[in-house]
């Protein structure tokens, strides 16, 4: 089974993931639409895990690793050295919580030796604004199950409409304190704090953000913060901006990461330069990605996916592929009703993108 596999760094870099790992972080001040109606079946409520799961098993990428730090650029392990996580975003629980269950769960870490899990709660469309305690519960159900099974976690805030993450900060503080708290000691988790800002700037997204760290830090001092960059996690790259404007207007907050999406069939060339430069000089996880067009549809473009993968293999730019459901859009990597049933193992269960991705994970 393959592990997360550890990208060399120069001491000075290890020594700064030394010192990151050591001190207390403190704080210095589109496709992810849902299905259409009869697909919404989601499980009832159920009653949250009396405590947080425990050690991750021998071998795993989180026992092989430890706890991650921002180190420099990198994302680095309990040995200060660069690592790539590789893995899969579930879709929205409200719809899709069916997917994630033992049987698909064990699949995506023995069968696609699959680094990380994105566990995404949508706020609103049906989501955690409608039934706060039940998609808490769900989240953190999911994020167990990532755990016990040696995955790292990412608990993905999934804001998108209204694009400004302000307009949710109530409820965001409500959800990260439940999680931050659940998850102080578990050294496999990260919080996704915002995943598509839009329609508003980056001064909004950047004070959204330094609001909620705080949240995290009082409970999980040291967990990785990915905080979503304007205009859905581009850079701003759709309204005419690029990653200078997070360059030089930064988040006051250690041991952040910030986020981008790109769908391959839709966003070519200037998206793939944005992320190559953003990469070199700021610390960027991959949230989010798909083979087909931004509406997580369409046909594939596998060329140009390959070619964002080899530039995320080079770089050492950790990513998760959008999406670890059936839905019926061909970026959904299981077949349609696959998950009513209890097979999950091997390609036949897989439409192309999904034979496709897993294929990746597994190299």
């Amino acid at each position: 089974m393959r592990r997360t596999k550890p990208l060399l760094l120069g001491s000075a870099t290890a020594a700064t993931a030394a010192l990151l790992l050591a001190l207390t972080p403190q704080l210095s001040a589109g496709a992810d639409e849902g299905p259409g109606a009869g697909t919404r079946d989601a499980r009832g409520s159920r009653d949250a895990p009396a405590a947080a799961p425990a050690a991750a098993p021998l071998g795993s990428p989180v026992a092989e690793n430890g706890r991650l730090a921002v180190c420099d650029t990198k994302l680095c392990n309990q040995d200060g050295r660069a690592v790539q996580l590789n893995g899969m975003s579930s879709h929205g629980t409200q719809w899709f919580e069916r997917c994630l269950t033992d049987g698909s769960l064990d699949a995506l870490a023995h069968d696609w030796d699959a680094d990380v899990l994105r566990v995404s709660t949508y706020v609103q469309e049906g989501g955690y604004e409608t039934d706060p305690e039940r998609f808490t519960e769900i989240a953190q159900r999911v994020v167990d199950q990532a755990i016990e099974r040696g995955m790292y976690a990412v608990i993905d805030w999934h804001m998108l409409s209204p694009g400004d993450p302000n307009a949710n900060t109530e409820l965001a503080k409500r959800f990260f304190t439940d999680m931050a708290a659940r998850y102080a000691d578990q050294p496999g988790v990260f919080y996704e704090i915002a995943n598509e800002p839009n329609g508003v700037g980056w001064a909004s997204v950047k004070s959204y953000a330094e609001e909620i760290i705080p949240v995290v830090r009082r409970h999980d001092p040291d967990g990785v913060v990915l905080v979503g960059t304007r205009a859905w996690s581009s850079f701003g790259v759709s309204d005419g901006a690029d990653e200078r404007e997070v360059i030089e207007n930064p988040v006051d907050a250690d041991n952040i990461m910030y986020t981008f999406h790109f769908y391959a069939a839709s966003h070519g060339d200037e998206y793939l330069r944005t992320l190559s430069r953003a990469a070199d000089e700021l610390p960027v996880f991959v949230t989010e990605f798909g083979t087909q067009n931004y509406a997580g549809e369409g046909a594939n473009d596998f060329a140009m996916s390959q070619r964002y993968l080899d530039l995320m293999r080079e770089k050492g730019i950790s990513w998760t592929n959008w999406n670890f459901s059936d839905d019926h859009r061909s970026g959904a990597v299981f077949r349609e009703g696959t998950c009513n049933g209890d097979e999950w193992t091997g390609t036949g269960v897989l439409k192309e993108a999904g034979v496709w991705i897993r294929d990746r994970i597994r190299e």
